[in-house]
């Protein structure tokens, strides 16, 4: 999960896993592969790092055994 700002300024956290593409058009469109888009503040580089540092954080937690 990743945390954006909408367009109006309000916070949202989106599961990056569902991203589908960023469109820059000028503003920044984050279109979900359930059909959802957000316009959001971020640039696209930006958007992409934070799904980045959530992936390595993700990756670098120990396995969980049972």
């Amino acid at each position: 999960m990743i945390s954006l700002t909408r367009i109006n300024r309000h916070p949202i956290v989106i599961n990056s896993d569902l991203i589908e593409h960023i469109e820059s058009t000028p503003d920044t469109v984050v279109s979900l592969t359930n059909g959802e888009k957000f316009l959001v503040l971020e640039a696209p580089r930006e958007i992409i790092e934070r799904v980045i540092v959530f992936r390595r954080a993700i990756q670098q937690q120990p396995a969980v055994t049972a």
